[in-house]
């Protein structure tokens, strides 16, 4: 990935304190790490702390502390979305991950609705018509993929060209942080949750809660770190199908 720093939207500097970037910088780090976890390993962690450092000061710009946001919470806010905006140039998740993430939602949520429970690993890859260790394949390279996906929020690019993640950095556009923060979502995400395998709800909770690296977990579990990857994967199919109806 090479960053392009000539971003647009640059906004004058609001009446605020002084901010010493340099304090914060481990912040960028941080949230550079909880993010590389989660994408492709073509996306290199330097090169989303570098665009992160560019959030930073352009938050250190803008801040105004008489909105009465904490500067961390408003700077963690311009990082994320100084990284997102150049994953969205960059296309950081393969087309053909998402047709293979879709492609499992669909299957298990078929399979859920014909026999009122989660399906085995092996029901899921006989519907997709493919031998075990072919769908946990297919699992570990759907890395990536998040509970929200970007092109629930707009076009789909498979036949239309349109990037699935273009309306990230778009003011006017849906934020999948925004619907994370529904209460009725959280609701209905939490219940889903409940119903996961007890495997798939531990290795959730120890990703998100505990924020364990694949590694750890793997070490937690006992197995591979390619495996909690295939069953993170197959955990965030899981909560997509059963709240198919929100997204």
């Amino acid at each position: 990935m090479n960053p392009s720093f000539r971003r647009s939207g640059y906004v004058a500097a609001a009446p605020s304190v002084e901010i010493d970037v340099e304090a914060y910088t481990p912040l960028v780090r941080k949230l550079a790490s909880i993010m590389i976890a989660r994408l492709p390993a073509s996306v290199e962690l330097g090169d989303l702390i570098q665009v992160g450092m560019i959030g930073l000061i352009e938050a250190s710009r803008q801040f105004d502390p008489a909105q009465g946001v904490m500067f961390e919470t408003f700077a963690s806010q311009r990082i994320r979305g100084a990284m997102l905006d150049e994953l969205r140039r960059e296309d950081w998740l393969p087309r053909q991950a998402r047709r293979n993430a879709r492609q499992i939602e669909e299957a298990i949520s078929k399979l859920e609705q014909q026999q009122g429970r989660a399906p085995l690993e092996s029901e899921i890859a006989a519907e997709l018509g493919m031998e075990l260790e072919q769908y946990q394949e297919m699992l570990g390279e759907c890395k990536g993929t998040t509970l929200l996906h970007f092109e629930d929020f707009g076009n789909d690019d498979d036949e239309h060209g349109h990037n699935p993640v273009a309306n990230v950095a778009d003011d006017d556009s849906p934020d999948p942080l925004a619907a994370l923060s529904d209460d009725s979502f959280r609701r209905q995400l939490v219940s889903a949750i409940k119903l996961l395998p007890e495997r798939d709800q531990l290795v959730m909770a120890l990703y998100y809660e505990q924020e364990l690296n694949l590694k750890e977990i793997g070490a937690v579990l006992g197995v591979t770190e390619s495996r909690v990857c295939q069953l993170h994967s197959q955990a965030i199919a899981r909560l997509r199908a059963k709240l198919k109806d929100w997204l």
